[in-house]
């Protein structure tokens, strides 16, 4: 079950929409299951011509505003949205009214024995879902306190999900990212975008934050790719930046202005309090290491590449390795969490975009409750590490395409690193009893799993010798064995007495 809070400042206007015929849903027989009185008691008289006689109930809702001993909110009506899912049987009205209670009980506008709580009314008028009406006032003249209300409210729906046997849903964790509201899915459908602008503002900032060790590259990145950025500056230190909003110059609002969203509204996790805890980690902010082949003067654009690839797939698969042998929950949530670090970078730099979709699926699952970043580590610094490494590559690779086909190999083997990495978090998850972190790693993990089995396919041609030979070493040093799972992809290690044949007209290296 979810609830949706809102508030309002018309109680009437309200109720004529509850009675209404509905704009997106037809309201079939609605009607009074629960309130602060009996039903019958309050449930709207019809007038001769069969239409509901609102006014009444709208004035006794509305009294208590007119006692109230401090001054009268400025929307001081309460709205929430009950709504079982699709797989739940339909709820009694009885048992709808007990729902309701629950909800008043547990936000604290109408506990249970108190004759001075706020009026409220539980309007049904579909099988799967209510709407609780409540007035922000108390019958002695004062304020109920609705303090995060939503969170108490989740509490309730998890409460009588276990009561009635419904499907049970995730706890108010805060793990999940804001989602686009319905304005926003309306505007960005109108505009012919493929989605709206704050999820793909979230994984361009996601993507730029773990390219950057630093706040003046993090700002960099974010303008140099094409974003529009706005920061906050503290009214009490002049030049003391405290937050930042980034916005796409084609996304504008009626006047012509860009849409900007700040940190917070695009995740808990991309604030900039909470991106400088991870920059400033000591172990964070140290140098990325180079290996011996980046090392040498005359290594080329390409040997470069591969090495990053190369080090960033046996780094990602000694982290999953280190998932599943270290049992220190902070080292598991710094792995966690750097692991969406690099799969954000992969997925900027290749442009591939189920494994965006990937990226996106992961977030939750990497996210501590509430926002809360976690302890930094060894471990997941050499993570971050590579996502930097990574990211700092792509800065000289120019055409996709060209390192597309360069690099498919090693592309294959950093992917199903992070594949395996990422399903020995969603156990980390299962065991910790976060159900949706776990789901949100396991449906990643299978975009993963599908990106690795259609990558090959789109290779124009068998690898080269070297490539090959790369290949095999590279496997043969993974702490994670990963020749099994790239010959589930239908790759095939050619013969060095075979030579790649084409079809007539086929693309050749």
């Amino acid at each position: 079950m979810i609830a949706k809070v809102t508030r309002g400042a018309d109680v009437g206007n309200l109720l004529r929409y509850l009675y209404g015929p509905g704009k997106r849903n037809e309201h079939a027989d609605p009607h009074i299951v629960a309130g602060y009185r009996h039903p019958a008691a309050l449930e709207p008289a019809r007038r001769a011509d069969g239409k509901r006689d609102l006014r009444p109930l709208a004035e006794v809702l509305r009294s208590p505003l007119e006692t109230m001993k401090r001054s009268r909110p400025a929307e001081p009506v309460w709205q929430c949205s009950l709504r079982t899912a699709p797989t739940d049987r339909p709820l009694t009205d009885e048992e709808w009214a007990d729902v309701a209670e629950e909800l008043m009980h547990q936000t604290g506008i109408a506990p249970r024995d108190d004759p001075e709580a706020c009026r409220w009314i539980a309007v049904r008028h579909a099988d799967d879902h209510i709407h609780v009406v409540a007035t922000l006032a108390r019958d002695d003249g004062r304020r109920p306190n609705i303090t995060r209300d939503y969170l108490k409210a989740r509490k309730a729906c998890q409460t009588v999900e276990r009561r009635y046997g419904l499907c049970p849903t995730a706890p108010a964790d805060r793990t999940a990212a804001p989602r686009p509201s319905r304005a926003e899915l309306e505007r960005a459908q109108r505009a012919g975008l493929q989605e709206p602008p704050r999820v793909a503002l979230r994984r361009h900032v996601a993507a730029a934050a773990a390219a950057s060790d630093s706040e003046e590259a993090f700002f960099a990145g974010l303008r140099e790719g094409g974003l529009a950025v706005r920061l906050r500056f503290s009214v009490r230190t002049p030049g003391e930046v405290t937050g930042y909003a980034v916005a796409m110059p084609e996304y504008t609002n009626s006047e012509g202005e860009p849409i900007f969203f700040s940190g917070g509204k695009l995740a808990a996790d991309l604030t900039l309090p909470k991106l400088r805890h991870k920059w400033t980690d000591s172990e964070v902010r140290r140098p990325v290491a180079r290996s011996r082949r980046w090392a040498t003067g005359s290594s080329t654009d390409h040997e470069v590449r591969v090495a990053a690839y190369q080090e960033a797939a046996r780094v990602a698969g000694t982290a999953a390795w280190q998932m599943r042998a270290f049992h220190d929950p902070g080292v598991r949530a710094d792995l966690a969490a750097a692991a969406a670090d690099v799969l954000h970078v992969t997925a900027d730099i290749t442009g591939n975009r189920e494994l965006a979709k990937a990226a996106d699926a992961y977030d939750r699952a990497a996210r501590e409750p509430f926002g809360r970043p976690p302890p930094g580590t060894p471990y997941g610094s050499a993570l971050r590490a590579a996502a930097r490494a990574l990211a700092i590559t792509n800065v000289c690779w120019g055409d996709r395409r060209e390192q597309k086909r360069d690099l498919t190999v090693d592309l294959l083997f950093l992917i199903a690193n992070i594949a395996d990495l990422i399903e020995s978090v969603a156990e980390h998850r299962l065991a910790q009893q976060r159900l949706a972190q776990a789901d949100a790693a396991r449906r990643a993990a299978g975009r993963l799993h599908g990106v690795r089995r259609t990558e090959p396919r789109q290779a124009t041609s068998a690898p080269l010798e070297g490539e090959r030979a790369m290949a095999r070493l590279v496997a043969e040093s993974f702490p994670v064995p990963l020749v099994d799972g790239l010959r589930s992809t239908g790759t095939r290690a050619a013969r060095p007495s075979e030579r790649p044949s084409h079809r007539k007209g086929a693309p050749r290296r």
